[in-house]
């Protein structure tokens, strides 16, 4: 028996590894969007007028308040194809998870922004900077270093949440792991498998953000991981 279900996983290894791989390109796709809109809307919120704050509190009341298996079924049952567009599921997939993670990694940003004390602003302006070089040379640089560790917990949730994918058809890692359990009726051994997998990744991503914290950590600046 453990013989038979050890060939059956080795068979299935390559479609499964498949898996992993358009479960990582989800996660790192959606960490860099989430990145990319995350800090500029933390920005916004701090410095921005009254409109722009507005605007960025509105969208991160949404996507914060709307599970993310409706953000899903909503931009790939509704927005994309009431706008004309014929976008793949997995591209759908990774527009939500990275909308949706620039909500949660603004108010990462915008935390770790205000930490900063004021006082480093206006000596930064009695130096004669203006306010955005200011903000470039002074602020975001300290606050970039405050805002790591929790930035770095977004992985685990961003790779779990991948799971959800599944609903839209995105071929990942737990939507081959259930074809494969309909081919083979081996429930346990399979789905077992398939977590061991998702510990795997889960170690190895935290491994890595925690070697660069402890690479960049400047003492009186969060914490590094051991």
């Amino acid at each position: 028996m453990t013989e038979a279900l050890l060939s059956i996983l080795i068979d299935w290894l390559p479609y499964l590894l498949e898996g992993v791989v358009l479960t990582l390109g989800l996660v790192i796709a959606a960490l860099g969007i989430g990145l990319l809109l995350g800090l500029p809307m933390a920005l916004g919120q701090i410095y921005g007028s009254k409109p722009v704050r507005s605007i960025i509190e509105v969208y991160v009341w949404f996507f914060r308040g709307l599970p993310l298996l409706v953000l899903l079924f909503l931009f790939y049952f509704g927005v994309f194809p009431a706008l004309g567009l014929d976008i793949p599921a997995f591209l759908v997939a990774i527009v939500v998870l990275g909308l949706r993670g620039a909500a949660y990694q603004s108010q990462i940003f915008r935390g770790a922004i205000l930490s900063i004390s004021e006082g480093q602003m206006t000596a930064a302006r009695s130096l004669g900077m203006t306010r955005w070089q200011a903000i470039r040379t002074v602020i975001l640089p300290q606050a970039m270093l405050i805002a790591l560790p929790g930035w770095s917990n977004e992985y685990p949730t961003v790779l779990t949440d991948t799971s959800i994918c599944y609903a839209i058809g995105v071929m990942e890692l737990l939507t081959r792991t259930s074809e494969i359990v309909s081919q083979t009726y081996l429930t346990m051994p399979i789905y077992l498998a398939c977590a061991c997998v998702y510990i795997a990744l889960n170690y190895a991503g935290m491994k890595c953000l925690n070697k660069l914290e402890n690479k960049v950590m400047v003492p009186g600046f969060g914490h590094a991981s051991t």
